[in-house]
């Protein structure tokens, strides 16, 4: 007759669990010091992989060890897969099979990548915005920029914090926070905003909890990040990448990608993730005109600030005269111009305070994204909400769950209030268009600029209302160690170019360190 096991066996089994976990994790950490896995870019993995220095499984494992170790401090990641080993081992039998004899693989092959949490995958893992309302829901298919991730055999780690539902709940929230996973910190300094909404996808990666992550911006939400927590953002031009599997804010603006620790890292995933998808059709076949024939490697140039005509609009950003930042950027802009381009100083954009005050933007994007958001809703497979009237209703049965009590819904109830796109929400559509036209466009026209330059993200609302894209890179750090970028911006479909100049200007500086972790 079979006797229940003792205390004893069930204590030496857990030891025996234990001494294991250890053992793996010194594993780990050696092989993470032999390798500098701490960093490594994209080429410098592909190199290990090729060259059977490591694998996707010991990959995989040093960012899941990464995850376990900094995310209980830092919030950045929500969840993670937890197919994310049996991806790498497929990954890995791939590799080996096409070795021999040798094959070319996607650049993404094997690589670990986190994406925001509002990003759709079709798999074990949720997508919720950060947002109690949405955990257990089941989508119809993956989002269309992961259909293309699984398709080039990335590894996908993990779900990214954020602020919830994209910083638009609560006109007061905190950056970085959402109620499944707290208040997000920025790894440089703890005490310092991350800011948002893709705070999770850049604290991440600057933290090598990560390779590669992914972010969406509608207005800043990948710029403002990537800058205030060291990394690489590009802000495609809408349409550039789909939208399809996105919770949405505003169709008129969203769009989608990549937060990296390099330019060429950042590139390396657009490369992957941009192109015509059936389930966004009207945005991604119009954007499709702009993706260059051979990709956009080939604008990864040393040399790439050569003859650009960059502006620079002072009336675009406060002063911080004195400050380290504002004696840094100007030190940039000598960078700049020895790096052979030419800059046009003292220009003046037009119609600023209207565009930052007063376009419309606010009126539309309620419109908007109270019906792209049912719509949403409603065509997922399994959901506790299936309309915005239904998530006000589930915040305000649910006050409990967020631990916050000063958490409101101010913007939600402001979307509920609205009737469609009647003729105020068309008025403002327009009104946005004749900002752009007379503004940006007819500065950078005029000038001839190649891209505008702007400390921070100060030029993401200029970008935002005109679907344009842009590139943040890190320019350095504050007083308190806190980081900041530089951005530059151009017109629709001028990715190519950014690139080159975005890189010209990283090469040069190469200013991006680890970071600190400081308090205070």
């Amino acid at each position: 007759m079979a006797t229940e096991p003792s205390l004893a066996f069930y204590q030496s089994r857990v030891l025996l669990v234990l001494i294991a976990t250890e053992l793996v994790e010194r594993r780990t950490v050696a092989l993470a010091r032999a390798l500098s896995l701490e960093e490594a870019s994209v080429h410098d993995l592909q190199l290990a992989f090729r060259q059977n220095k490591l694998t996707s499984r010991q990959l995989t494992k040093f960012y899941l060890y990464r995850i376990r170790r900094l995310n209980p401090l830092l919030r950045g990641v929500i969840e993670v897969n937890p197919d994310a080993l049996r991806q790498a081992d497929r990954a890995d039998r791939e590799r080996e099979r096409k070795a021999k004899p040798y094959g070319l693989l996607p650049v993404l092959h094997g690589i670990p990548i986190l994406l925001k949490d509002n990003i759709a995958t079709k798999d074990k893992m949720n997508t919720t915005a950060g947002s109690f309302a949405l955990l257990g829901s089941v989508v119809p298919r993956d989002a269309g920029v992961v259909a293309r991730l699984r398709s080039a055999g990335a590894v996908l780690l993990g779900k990214a914090s954020l602020s919830e539902w994209a910083h638009y709940r609560f006109s007061g929230a905190r950056n970085g926070w959402c109620a499944r996973s707290g208040q997000g910190k920025n790894p440089y300094n703890l005490s310092a905003d991350p800011w948002g909404s893709s705070s999770g996808s850049a604290i991440s990666v600057a933290a090598n909890m990560g390779t590669v992550s992914l972010g969406t911006e509608t207005n800043g939400s990948i710029l403002g990040p990537s800058g205030s927590n060291s990394v690489v953002g590009i802000k495609p031009t809408v349409g550039l990448t789909s939208r399809s599997g996105i919770i949405p804010l505003a169709p008129r603006q969203d769009t989608v990608g990549p937060m990296c620790r390099t330019v060429a890292d950042a590139v390396n995933v657009l490369n992957v993730i941009v192109g015509f998808d059936p389930y966004d059709a009207e945005a991604t076949r119009e954007a499709s005109q702009y993706i260059p024939r051979g990709g956009y490697n080939q604008f990864l140039k040393a040399g790439g600030l050569r003859g650009k005509r960059l502006g620079i609009a002072r009336n675009l950003y406060y002063s911080r005269s004195g400050s380290l930042v504002a004696n840094a950027f100007e030190s940039h802009l000598n960078t700049l111009r020895e790096q052979g381009a030419v800059l046009l100083d003292h220009l003046e954009l037009a119609n600023l305070n209207e565009i930052y005050f007063d376009s419309g933007e606010d009126l539309a994007m309620s419109a908007e994204f109270k019906l792209a958001l049912n719509t949403y809703l409603r065509d997922l497979v399994v959901s506790p909400v299936r309309s915005l009237a239904d998530v006000i209703e589930f915040n305000n049965k649910h006050k409990h769950l967020e631990k916050m009590d000063e958490f409101g819904q101010d913007l939600f109830l402001a979307a509920q209030a609205t009737n469609g796109i009647n003729k105020a929400v068309k008025s403002a559509w327009q009104n946005m268009d004749r900002l752009s036209r007379d503004g940006f466009e007819k500065l950078m026209r005029q000038n001839e600029l190649d891209a505008l330059v702007t400390p921070g993200h100060l030029i993401s609302g200029v970008l935002a209302i005109g679907g344009f894209p842009g590139i943040s890179v890190p320019a350095g750090y504050d007083e308190k160690g806190v980081p900041f970028g530089i951005c530059f911006g151009g017109l629709r479909g001028s990715e190519p170019t950014l690139i080159e100049i975005a890189y010209g200007f990283e090469q040069a500086t190469k200013i991006r360190g680890p970071p600190s972790f400081m308090q205070g």
